[in-house]
C-alpha cells in the first residue's frame, strides 16, 4: 500500500515586478544660452539620463551645411557622456525669423507646408543617426480663414511622407497635443491616428503639464489612458486653464502619483524637463529639477504594480470624444 503523500509546503505567491525605473532628461530649449557641448556636459555632470535635443540655430542647426557630419560629432559626444536623446522640433524661429513656429503643417501655401515637412524629414534623419528614441512634432495653430476640416486634411497629407521616412528609419514620430493648436488634446491625437490608418510608427508626446492645463482627466489618469501610444514624455509644473510652463513646485501638479502611473505603464524612454522660458537661468533649473523628480518618484520606485492606483475610465479619449476647450497657444 502506497503511504499517503505528505501535503506540499505552501508556497509564497510570486512577487510582482515593481514599476519600470524612470529616466529623466532636460530639454535644450531650456538651455538656449549655452553652447550645445556645454549643455550636454552640464546634464551629464548633474546625473541626467538624457537630453531632449531641440534642433535650432544654436543647437545642431538643421538648415546649416554639413548636417550629417555635425550630427555624427554630436552623436560621439552623447555616447562619451552616456546620454540618451530624443529629437524635438519645437524651435520658435528656425524656419521663419518673423513667425513663431512658422510655417506650420497647416499653412495655406503648399510650399510653406513642405518647408515644415522637410524640417521633420531632416529631424528623422538626425534621430536615426543619433539612435534617438523618437522625433517630436506638433500640428501648429489653425490659420485664419481655414476651416478645421481643411486643416485636418492638410495635417494628414503633410505628415504622410514624414511617417513613411520614420517607418523606414524605425524611429517613432511622436505628435504632441499642444494647447491652442489644431491638435490640442489626446482626443485630437486619436482623430489624427485614425485618419492616417493607425500607423505603427505614429506615437504620442505627452506633456504632463498640458494634461493639468486642459485635459478632462487628471494627469495620472491621462498617463494611463495614453500608455499604449507613449513614445516621448515632457514634464514641468502647470496650473489648470493656464498654459505656462512652471518650475516644479510652482504649479498645481501632484507629481508622485503621476510618476507612479508613468512607471507602472512600463514606459522606458526619456521623461524630459520642458522649461523653455527659463533659459536665462537654465543651469539653475537643470540642477534643481532632477532632485525634485527623483524625490517625487522615490515613494513608488519599489512598490509592486498591484499597489498602484487602478486605471481610470478612458472614455474621454476614445473615438468620438469631444476635445477639451483649447487653451492659449504656447507663449
Amino acid at each position: 500500500m502506497t503511504p499517503p503523500t505528505e501535503p506540499a509546503e505552501p508556497t509564497e505567491p510570486a512577487a510582482q515586478p515593481g514599476p519600470a525605473p524612470l529616466r529623466f532628461g532636460y530639454g535644450t530649449n531650456g538651455l538656449a544660452d549655452l553652447r550645445l557641448d556645454d549643455a550636454l556636459a552640464l546634464l551629464a555632470d548633474l546625473g541626467y539620463d538624457g537630453v531632449g535635443l531641440t534642433l535650432d540655430h544654436m543647437h545642431l542647426d538643421p538648415l546649416a551645411p554639413d548636417l550629417a557630419a555635425r550630427t555624427r560629432q554630436v552623436g560621439r559626444r552623447l555616447a562619451a557622456l552616456g546620454l540618451e536623446v530624443t529629437v524635438e522640433t519645437g524651435a520658435r524661429y528656425v524656419l521663419d525669423p518673423r513667425r513663431k513656429h512658422g510655417p506650420s503643417l497647416l499653412d495655406p501655401d503648399p510650399a510653406d507646408r513642405s518647408r515644415r515637412a522637410d524640417l521633420l524629414l531632416r529631424a528623422v534623419r538626425v534621430a536615426a543617426d543619433l539612435g534617438a528614441h523618437a522625433v517630436h512634432c506638433f500640428s501648429g495653430t489653425l490659420p485664419p480663414g481655414t476651416d478645421e476640416a481643411t486643416a485636418w486634411n492638410r495635417l494628414a497629407e503633410a505628415l504622410t511622407p514624414v511617417l513613411e521616412a520614420a517607418t523606414a528609419a524605425d524611429i517613432p514620430l511622436a505628435v504632441e497635443p499642444e494647447p491652442g493648436h489644431l491638435l490640442a488634446t489626446l482626443a485630437d491625437f486619436h482623430r489624427l491616428r485614425h485618419a492616417l490608418g493607425d500607423p505603427s510608427h505614429l506615437g504620442l508626446t505627452l506633456d504632463l503639464g498640458h494634461c493639468q492645463c486642459l485635459e478632462p482627466l487628471p494627469p495620472a489618469d491621462c498617463v494611463r489612458a495614453a500608455a499604449p501610444w507613449l513614445r516621448h514624455v515632457q514634464i514641468e509644473d502647470m496650473r489648470r486653464d493656464h498654459h505656462e510652463h512652471l518650475p516644479f513646485g510652482e504649479g498645481e501638479i501632484d507629481f508622485p502619483p503621476v510618476l507612479a502611473a508613468l512607471a507602472a505603464t512600463g514606459y522606458d524612454a526619456l521623461t524630459v524637463v520642458e522649461l523653455p522660458r527659463h533659459s536665462h537661468a537654465g543651469p539653475h533649473y537643470a540642477e534643481t529639477s532632477l532632485p525634485f523628480l527623483r524625490a517625487a518618484a522615490r515613494p513608488y520606485s519599489s512598490a509592486p504594480l498591484s499597489d498602484q492606483a487602478p486605471s481610470a475610465p478612458t472614455s474621454a479619449f476614445l473615438d468620438g470624444a469631444p476635445s477639451a476647450p483649447l487653451g492659449p497657444p504656447f507663449p
